[in-house]
C-alpha cells in the first residue's frame, strides 16, 4: 500500500496489508516476531532508510517499503514505567470517557488534543514564509506531486516539496517534512527540526479546528501530528524521553480514530508503560483497531474473550 491512502487516513480508510511471511511464537495473550539472526544494530536515533516507514506496531514491524507511504497517512520499548511528565500542563483536564462512537466525548477528546498541540513544550518559532501561500488547488496539485515522486523513489525531490510547502504552513506538509527530518528521507537526519516541524503541524491543526467550531476543519492533520508527537516522545527523538506524555498524546490520537495510536496505547496499558498496567483497557483499545482495519490481528484472540469483553 503507497503513499495516498496515509493521506486518506484522516478519512477512516482501511489499508490493505502487502502478503508477507512473519514466523510468530505465541501465548494465550502476547505474540512475539521471530527474525533472523542478523548483526546487532543500535536502536536509536532513527536510521536513514529508503521508504517511508512512519509506525511501528506493538505486536510487529512494519514494511520499509517507500510505497507505504499512502497506508501510513490513510489509516526497544522501556520496560522501567513512569507516569509523570514533564512535558504534560499542568492543567491539562483529566482523561474524558472512550469515545467509542459516543458523539460527545469524541468532542472532549478533539478539545483535549487541541489543548495538548498548543502547549507543547517545543519551541514556537514560526517557519520562515519564503513565499506567498498558495491557492488551495494548487497546494493539493504540489502535494499530490510530491507523493507521487516518494513513492517513485525520488525522495530529495519530493522531500523538497514537503519542505516548500511546510515552510507555507501547510499542516500536513509539515507533518511530511518533520517525518522525513525524522528518518532522513532525501534530507540528514535532524530529530530537532523533525519535532519542530510536527509541533508547527499540531498547533496549525489544532487552531484551524478549533477556529470551525465543529467537528472536521484539519482534525486529520491535527491527528496524525498528535501520534507522531507521541512516537518523538516515546523514543526520545528531538526531545528528551517522556513516557507518561507519549501515553497521553498515544491515548488522545486512540480516541479520535487513529488506528495505529489504539495499538500503541494498548501496549502502553500493557507493559505499563507511562502509567499503570490496564489489560481491560489494552483489550479494549485492540478490538477498536481491528473494527477500524477491518481485520483480526493474529494472536489477538484473547481480546474478545468475556474477561476482557464484558
Amino acid at each position: 500500500m503507497a503513499l495516498k491512502d496515509l493521506i486518506r487516513k484522516k478519512e477512516t480508510v482501511q489499508p490493505k496489508p502487502k502478503p508477507e511471511l512473519t514466523i510468530l511464537r505465541t501465548t494465550t495473550d502476547l505474540q512475539e516476531v521471530i527474525e533472523p539472526p542478523s548483526p546487532e544494530k543500535p536502536a536509536a536515533p532513527p536510521k536513514k532508510t529508503r521508504g517511508l516507514r512512519l509506525r511501528r506496531s506493538w505486536h510487529q514491524e512494519r514494511d520499509k517499503d517507500p510505497k507505504r507511504l499512502k497506508e501510513k497517512l490513510s489509516f526497544h520499548r522501556e520496560t522501567r514505567p513512569r507516569s509523570s511528565s514533564a512535558i504534560l500542563p499542568r492543567d491539562l483536564p483529566d482523561a474524558p470517557a472512550p469515545a467509542l462512537g459516543n458523539g460527545k466525548a469524541e468532542a472532549e477528546w478533539e478539545e483535549r488534543a487541541t489543548v495538548l498541540a498548543q502547549t507543547n513544550p517545543v519551541p514556537k518559532a514560526a517557519v520562515p514564509r519564503t513565499t506567498a501561500p498558495p491557492q488551495a488547488d494548487e497546494v493539493e496539485a504540489t502535494l499530490q506531486e510530491g507523493i507521487r515522486l516518494h513513492e517513485e523513489g525520488e525522495l530529495n525531490k519530493a522531500t523538497a516539496i514537503f519542505h516548500q510547502l511546510a515552510d507555507s504552513n501547510h499542516a500536513l506538509a509539515q507533518v511530511l517534512y518533520g517525518l522525513a527530518l525524522r528518518h532522513g528521507w532525501g534530507t540528514p537526519v535532524d530529530t530537532d527540526g523533525a519535532i519542530r516541524y510536527l509541533s508547527l503541524a499540531a498547533s496549525n491543526s489544532a487552531m484551524i479546528e478549533k477556529d470551525a467550531l465543529t467537528k472536521g476543519g484539519a482534525k486529520g492533520e491535527l491527528v496524525l501530528a498528535i501520534f507522531e508527537l507521541g512516537n518523538c516522545f516515546r523514543h526520545g527523538w528531538g526531545i528528551q524521553k517522556d513516557p507518561a506524555a507519549a501515553r497521553h498524546y498515544y491515548e488522545t490520537a486512540a480516541n479520535l480514530g487513529d488506528p495505529d495510536a489504539m495499538e500503541e496505547a494498548a501496549w502502553c496499558y500493557l507493559d505499563g508503560f507511562g502509567g499503570r498496567k490496564d489489560k481491560f483497557a489494552a483489550a479494549r483499545f485492540l478490538r477498536e483497531a481491528e473494527k477500524v482495519r477491518g481485520r483480526p490481528a493474529v494472536g489477538n484472540s484473547w481480546i474478545w474473550k468475556n474477561k476482557y469483553n464484558p
